[in-house]
C-alpha cells in the first residue's frame, strides 16, 4: 500500500474515511476483499505470494478494527530474510487485543521498515519500526506514503489537500474516487531521495501510478459511520490503469 489518506473524527456522519492505493508488481498474486472463510469477522485483501502466511496490507472487522500498512522505502536497509509484513495487518483483525498490547507483542525489529495504522473504533494509532514511536492520532485528515505519516512528499500533501475538500461533498463519493486518480508526475524539485533512481522516483510520486509492469493495483474507500454502519469498496486496477472488478460491502457494526 503506497498511499493512505485519512479522516479521522473530522466528519460529523462518518468518524472515519480512509481513501487509499495500493501499489505492487503486476505479476504478484493478490485475492481481492471479501470477508476471510476462515475469520469471517474480516474483511480485506489477500497477498497470495507469501507462503504459509495470512496476509494483507488493509482491512476492516465487523467490530471496527482497523488496520493498515504501507513499507518504508529505504533500499539501503532491506534484508532479505525478513518475515512478510502482511502478516502484522492480519494478525490484528484476526485478533482481540487490545492496540498497545498489540504493539507491545510485536518483535518489529525483525521485519523490513513498516509504518502500520491500527484502530478500534475509539482509537486510532499509527506506529512505525523505523522510528519505534507510535502516535495517538488526534482529530485532523493524515496523509502516509512510503515514509512516516505526514512525511510531505507532493501527493500526500495533494491528496491531504483534496480529502479536505472532499469531505464537504459527502456521501457523494465522486470526490474521493478522483483523488486516488490523480496520476499526475510531480517536478524533479519536489521529489524526494529514498535510494531509488530518478526514474522510480518519478514514477511513484503520482498517487495514482501506470507502467506496464508496476502500478496501483487497487483503490479502496472505507467509510465508518457515526450510526454504526460500514462501508467497503475495492476497486482493482489492471495493467495500464484499466479497470477490473469491483466490491462493494455494506453492513452494520457489531458491538463488542
Amino acid at each position: 500500500m503506497c498511499l493512505i489518506l485519512l479522516a479521522w473524527q473530522t466528519h460529523p456522519q462518518f468518524p472515519l474515511i480512509v481513501a487509499a492505493n495500493r501499489d505492487e508488481f503486476y505479476p504478484r498474486r493478490t485475492a481481492r476483499a471479501d470477508f476471510w472463510p476462515a475469520h469471517p469477522q474480516v474483511l480485506a485483501g489477500r497477498d497470495l505470494e507469501a507462503i504459509g502466511t495470512l496476509g494483507t496490507w488493509l482491512g476492516l472487522t465487523r467490530q471496527g478494527r482497523f488496520a493498515a500498512l504501507t513499507n518504508y522505502r529505504d533500499p539501503s536497509r532491506h534484508k532479505a530474510d525478513a518475515p512478510s509484513r502482511g502478516r502484522l495487518v492480519a494478525d490484528f483483525l484476526c485478533g482481540h487485543d487490545p492496540i498497545d498490547a498489540y504493539l507491545d507483542s510485536l518483535e518489529a525489529a525483525d521485519y523490513n521498515g513498516f509504518n502500520l495504522l491500527l484502530g478500534d473504533g475509539q482509537r486510532l494509532v499509527a506506529f512505525s519500526n523505523i522510528t519505534r514511536q507510535r502516535h495517538k492520532l488526534a482529530p485532523g485528515i493524515y496523509g502516509l506514503s512510503n515514509a512516516t505519516l505526514d512525511t510531505p512528499w507532493p501527493k500526500v500533501g495533494a491528496g491531504k489537500t483534496a480529502l479536505a475538500h472532499a469531505l464537504a461533498t459527502l456521501p457523494d463519493e465522486t470526490a474521493l474516487q478522483h483523488l486516488l486518480r490523480d496520476d499526475r508526475i510531480h517536478p524533479d524539485i519536489a521529489l524526494p531521495a529514498t535510494g531509488v533512481p530518478l526514474t522510480w522516483e518519478r514514477l511513484l510520486s503520482a498517487a495514482f501510478i501506470r507502467s506496464p509492469d508496476y502500478g496501483t493495483r487497487c483503490s479502496t474507500l472505507i467509510k465508518v459511520g457515526a450510526d454504526g454502519t460500514a462501508s467497503f469498496d475495492e476497486q482493482t486496477w489492471l495493467p495500464g490503469g484499466i479497470a477490473g472488478a469491483r466490491c462493494r460491502y455494506r453492513f452494520e457494526l457489531e458491538k463488542n
